[in-house]
């Protein structure tokens, strides 16, 4: 299943049900339990977090949130790229990378294309401006020189715009990749943001059962969160770095009034946003909605606190109520909600001259969700919940685990780091899916056989796998910004590679330091020390 995972013989959906064709053949487990690995409690939470995700596509509340954010964030050089950063992590954090990178891209290229064409238009002025007055040309780019080798010690190859076209070239390929890295960062963020983190929350309940939902969606917000605002800082400075300089007075326009580019840039965006006219009865229901689910999600079972769900349901000691159980819930209404105003006269017509029902459509109709979920996902989680069940019942996980007990003699955090940059490098080259699947399994049977909280080497190690940053194959957001054409793989891998370190080194932090006290990682846990249910 590795191989083919890897190599993409035949789809990966369809690798994902080879455990319940060999399981049972080779005398392993019985076919019935096998087929329950694939719609676990996990599975449901992603079912319900995808239909959400897909009604906020569906009505285009994601582009109004992220075009409403940068005119408020501005359009300087710096600012719009940290605006682009920012609505792309965070709508990623509840959509998909890939519908989040595909509605972004669209918007950078359509800024930059008027910049490049507002500065090849104030180039033509002032060349026919200069045909018109040769010695008023000649004395102004005498001036300007002087003043830029005064400003920045060089003379600059073009005087008639703020930037030159190769750096315009630049910017554009900057914009570009802090979409794609955004949308990778964003994701780790929410438990329901990315596949990997889904496996994780899988895994924990399979190999775990009894641990007593020490990993829930408010207990993963509280250590991703912080985590993926400074990986997001943090690749907003390289990328600012790598393509545009530091040079915070000319990046953030200091003291400075905006350029015709910026103003240009300013009036597509609110073009835009003009074009999505007012927010719709429809767009609003979504967004209370969804509000809904995230608030339900925070307040279940926020861990300092007593939550409404250990009050109600969860009090006698038995998880009735999961996070699941919520997601289904606001999924449901979204079948129930009316998308338009109720009508309560029979007697109103619509503008084709036809009676408007009764009973107006809901927010979203199965064959829209039919269409647009990836239901390829859910067979890959529940493959991989499978072969972590044959490897477990199997002894396979035990005997991995027991190969690695050298590594009982090397400190804690630096098994963590080589198994996360391990790790963040075969991303490159597999499905992040697949390859949290395949090692979070042996990487829990390792922290059992040393005596390490299994969550220290499993957290960092699920959060390398979104970590891929090098390659346009390694992701459909890096393929999706690669396709449009401004990029090179070169630009992509010399990048990329600082990023992964930046990754590695930002999880490493964020599980030495808060995420000890989150979760308790500096005992073994007894939930851990339990012998696994066959």
């Amino acid at each position: 299943m590795a191989v083919y995972w890897c190599s993409e013989v035949i789809p990966m959906a369809v690798t994902a049900l080879i455990p319940v064709l060999l399981l049972p053949m080779f005398g392993i487990l019985e076919s019935k339990k096998v087929c329950m690995q694939y719609l676990k409690d996990t599975n449901m939470l992603f079912v319900g977090g995808l239909i959400v995700a897909v009604a906020v596509e569906h009505w285009n509340l994601h582009k109004r949130i992220a075009l409403r954010v940068l005119l408020i964030v501005g359009v300087k050089p710096a600012l719009l790229m940290l605006g682009f950063m920012g609505v792309t992590a965070f709508l990623s954090m509840w959509i998909s990378n890939t519908a989040t990178t595909a509605m972004m891209i669209p918007i950078v290229q359509a800024v930059m294309e008027q910049l490049n064409d507002t500065e090849q238009d104030l180039v033509h002025a002032e060349q026919h401006a200069g045909q018109v007055n040769p010695e008023i040309e000649l004395e102004e780019k005498t001036t300007m020189d002087l003043a830029s080798v005064q400003g920045n010690g060089h003379v600059p190859n073009s005087p008639a715009a703020p930037h030159s076209r190769e750096e315009t070239k630049r910017i554009s390929k900057g914009m570009a990749l802090c979409v794609c890295y955004a949308a990778s960062i964003g994701g780790t963020a929410t438990l329901t943001g990315t596949g990997p983190n889904l496996v994780l929350k899988g895994q924990m309940n399979s190999l775990f059962p009894n641990n007593g939902d020490v990993l829930n969606f408010a207990s993963w917000f509280m250590f991703a969160f912080p985590n993926m605002l400074l990986m997001l800082t943090l690749a907003w400075l390289w990328l600012q770095f790598s393509f545009m300089g530091l040079n915070f007075r000319k990046t953030w326009g200091c003291g400075g009034q905006r350029t015709t580019k910026e103003k240009t840039a300013y009036n597509v965006i609110k073009e835009e946003l003009r074009k999505l006219g007012p927010i719709s009865f429809a767009e609003f229901n979504v967004l209370m909605l969804f509000a809904l689910l995230i608030i339900l999600w925070f307040t279940r079972d926020p861990g300092f606190v007593p939550g409404w769900a250990t009050l109600l349901f969860n009090n006698t000691g038995v998880e009735y109520v999961t996070d699941a159980t919520v997601a289904v819930f606001v999924a449901f209404l979204l079948f129930v909600v009316p998308a338009t105003r109720p009508k309560f006269c029979m007697q109103e017509y619509n503008e084709e001259g036809k009676q408007d029902p009764f009973f107006p459509a809901p927010l979203l109709s199965w064959k829209v969700v039919q269409k647009q979920m990836p239901w390829s996902i859910v067979l890959l989680l529940g493959g991989g919940f499978a072969l972590a069940k044959g490897s477990d019942v199997s002894g396979l996980s035990k005997w991995l685990g027991d190969q690695m007990m050298p590594l009982h003699s090397i400190p804690p955090w630096a098994i963590a780091m080589i198994l996360s940059l391990l790790i963040a490098v075969f991303t490159e080259c597999a499905s992040n899916v697949a390859t949290a699947t395949l090692f979070l399994p042996i990487l829990a049977s390792m922290s059992q056989s040393i005596k390490i909280n299994p969550l220290y080497i499993m957290i960092p190690c699920t959060l390398s796998t979104s970590f891929a940053f090098m390659l346009p194959v390694a992701t459909p957001p890096n393929a999706i910004v690669f396709s449009y054409g401004h990029l090179h793989v070169s630009d992509m891998a010399k990048t990329g590679i600082i990023m992964n370190i930046i990754g590695v080194l930002c999880s490493t932090l964020a599980i030495n330091s808060w995420g000890r006290s989150i979760f308790v990682l500096d005992t073994f846990p007894t939930w851990a020390n339990a012998t696994r249910s066959k």
